[in-house]
């Protein structure tokens, strides 16, 4: 029990976790009035739009976690550390659900713009991919017949499925799709939103990345317990 123990959390570090979901519940409320009363209302969307700053930012989250998982994957690979695997794993889960709750809404906005919930547009085909990847990535964690093959498995799947968000994202650059034009990023046209519209969207990403973080770092933990919890069953079999 010496390593649990030794990983107790600190007085200072749980009142940082206190400040850390603090911040975050705040940061929603302020998103939330932002998004419900402070931008005006699109002209030819209508209310559907306000779904705009809960979508883009979700996928942008979804894409974060993908991120890491690819960076912890390549560290694991290299160094052999569970601590690497844990991140990934945690990565893959937060980033999944994120990206899942992004799939939902983009749903929910496309049915009154399109009259569908889903078309096999090349942004939403890859996207669906990416999501299938993932789902991949963790039923091969908790299928693979040892820890050590779950993480090197795994591993090489979170780097390749990763090429896929750089894919998805000049997917309305490189083919014609119902989807919007970029608003975001290198490619996005300067001014293609209004400024208070701009000014939402980017608080809202900022809120929910902290979420992600927020989320993210309490998962790492678990995973960490996880771990420590087994440990000690095989130390006492």
């Amino acid at each position: 029990m010496t390593s649990i123990t030794r990983r107790r959390t600190p007085r200072w570090a749980a009142l940082g976790d206190h400040v850390f979901l603090g911040i975050t519940g705040a940061l929603f409320l302020v998103n939330l009035y932002l998004i419900f009363y402070w931008v005006p209302t699109e002209r030819v969307m209508g209310i559907v739009q306000r779904l705009f700053y809960f979508h883009v930012p979700l996928i942008m989250a979804g894409f974060l976690g993908f991120f890491i998982v690819f960076v912890a994957s390549i560290a694991y690979l290299v160094t052999r550390s569970e601590a690497w695997d844990r991140r990934a794993l945690a990565a893959a889960e937060v980033g999944l659900v994120f990206m899942t709750a992004g799939i939902v809404t983009g749903a929910i906005w496309a049915k009154p713009v399109w009259g569908t919930w889903w078309t096999w547009d090349p942004k939403l085909t890859t996207t669906f991919i990416l999501w299938v990847v993932y789902i991949t990535y963790l039923m091969v964690r908790n299928f693979a017949p040892s820890r050590g093959q779950a993480a090197r498995y795994a591993a090489v799947i979170g780097i390749i499925g990763f090429i896929d968000v750089p894919i998805i994202y000049l997917a309305s650059e490189w083919w014609r799709t119902l989807h919007p034009e970029l608003v975001t990023g290198p490619l996005s046209e300067t001014g293609s939103l209004e400024s208070r519209m701009e000014t939402a969207f980017r608080f809202s990403t900022v809120t929910f990345i902290v979420l992600f973080a927020y989320i993210l770092r309490w998962r790492v933990f678990q995973c960490r317990d996880a771990d420590d919890i087994e440990e000690l069953r095989h130390a006492h079999s």
